[in-house]
């Protein structure tokens, strides 16, 4: 679920230090957006997809981007489709779960 070579590669970009900080700034964000997606218009769908994705990535939440990109992709096959925010939430949560004591 984490990509604990990412995670390392944070910590010599940010510090030690902060790393609890960003960790923590980024789950905010990604709790806000969950939050929105239950709601969010059709067209906006997408662009919080795609937000989602870029910002799980750069984390190391590599399973969360990839079912970003995967929903991402059905709506563009298919702009009636619906996507399965559930199933992001829940590998959100377990990715959040295995840094539990880094923030």
């Amino acid at each position: 679920m984490v990509n604990w070579d990412r995670i390392s590669e944070l910590r010599e970009e940010v510090g030690e230090d902060d790393l609890a900080e960003v960790i923590a700034l980024f789950c905010e964000e990604v709790e806000e957006v969950l939050a929105i997606l239950a709601n969010a218009s059709v067209a906006d769908i997408p662009g919080h997809l795609h937000f989602l994705k870029g910002s799980a990535l750069n984390i190391g939440f590599d399973s969360v981007s990839t079912l970003c990109l995967r929903e991402e992709t059905k709506l563009k096959e298919d702009p009636d489709a619906k996507p399965d925010i559930a199933c992001i939430q829940k590998y959100y949560a377990t990715s959040k779960s295995e840094l539990e004591g880094l923030f």
